[in-house]
């Protein structure tokens, strides 16, 4: 109320919250999360947290997040964006150019990603890092490759405000995309990919008891946290048939790789490529739903009920968000995520469209 009413000075009000945050936690870094509240009143927060910085002695990210965002995801997108910009320069612009990974993975995920590149002669950086005084250094000219569909502000900002150069590959989800990001990678360092396709084999015979669960049954997708391409190019890899890929936002830049091997995933499997909404208008895909019929729906919390009290098996797409579902070890988690509901379903088999 006092901020609103303009009753309080910003500085003064900032100045001492994080001076009780520094007394009471002694953290490492301190984030600030921009709300609608502060776009409203127009608090200037980049502006401001120098100050407070030099002040207490702590660095302070400053992050807008203010509500307009299309997906939730896209909060961790903003936050990294702002990590970027603080991670220090690289000295020796002559030394070869090095390899950042970014997205925020749990750090058993992380150590097994790098691991799959250090056996293959890669040795990665990743962002963020557990601590924010072991940010990687970056220079003019690094590469940098994402994990995740959600992170083009990041992805933006390394190539535009660090001047790196952004690897476009499909993401480390499933044995398939797994083995396509590790083999593209490879093919930028000139390193040889090998024993990627045998490897894929032995995660894809690992989950092959799953796969007679997927096999023939419909998906569809209402759009919710931004990972619906790689699933869906995923799912249609396990054999179901993807009625539709509704999506909250898509920068087909980013996701230029992923859209390629949901193609090639297509013609590979002879089904048709499904139709991707963006931002869908939820009453008309309602409608589309009722008449599909679909095995199943993954979509956000709002939908599943109702499409639940319609006798419609659904899956929270949030699921998809926490879990660890990136590289080889995970897949048959991701697999088991979608085979769940589908297990009390009467088995249907659909011909190819």
């Amino acid at each position: 109320e006092g901020d609103i009413s303009a009753q309080l000075n910003d500085f003064e009000e900032l100045l001492r919250l994080c001076t009780q945050i520094k007394h009471d936690r002694s953290p490492g870094v301190v984030f600030w999360i921009g709300t609608c509240t502060t776009e409203i009143i127009k608090m200037d927060l980049e502006g401001l947290a120098p100050r407070v910085e030099a002040a207490i002695g702590v660095p302070i990210v400053v992050a807008r997040a203010n509500g307009l965002d299309y997906a939730f995801t896209q909060g961790e997108d903003t936050v990294l964006a702002a990590l970027a910009q603080r991670a220090p320069r690289s000295e020796g612009s002559t030394a070869s150019p090095s390899l950042v990974l970014f997205g925020s993975v749990a750090e058993t995920t992380a150590q097994q990603l790098q691991s799959e590149l250090a056996a293959l002669g890669i040795q990665p950086a990743w962002l963020p890092t557990p601590r924010f005084a072991e940010l990687p250094a970056l220079k003019e000219g690094d590469y940098v490759c994402g994990v995740s569909p959600y992170l083009s502000r990041t992805a933006t900002t390394l190539m535009r405000r660090r001047k790196c150069r952004l690897i476009v590959a499909p993401f480390p989800i499933g044995p398939d995309g797994t083995r396509a990001w590790l083999e593209r990678i490879c093919e930028v360092f000139g390193a040889p990919a090998h024993g990627l396709v045998q490897r894929e084999q032995q995660v894809w015979s690992v989950c092959r008891p799953y796969l007679d669960w997927t096999q023939g049954r419909s998906v569809l997708f209402t759009g919710d946290n931004m990972l619906e391409i790689a699933l869906g190019r995923f799912l249609t890899r396990c054999g179901m048939r993807v009625c539709e890929i509704g999506i909250p936002y898509m920068d087909q830049r980013y996701q230029a790789g992923e859209l390629a091997l949901l193609e090639h995933t297509c013609r590979t499997m002879g089904v048709r490529l499904p139709k991707i909404v963006e931002k869908p208008d939820n009453s008309n895909q309602l409608d589309r739903i009722r008449d599909l019929q679909p095995d199943l729906v993954i979509t956000g919390m709002a939908l599943a009920n109702p499409l639940e009290a319609r006798a419609i098996k659904t899956k929270w797409s949030v699921e998809f968000t926490f879990a660890q579902i990136h590289g080889f070890p995970h897949a048959g988690d991701l697999l088991w995520l979608v085979v769940r509901p589908l297990l009390h379903v009467a088995p249907k088999r659909h011909s190819k469209v």
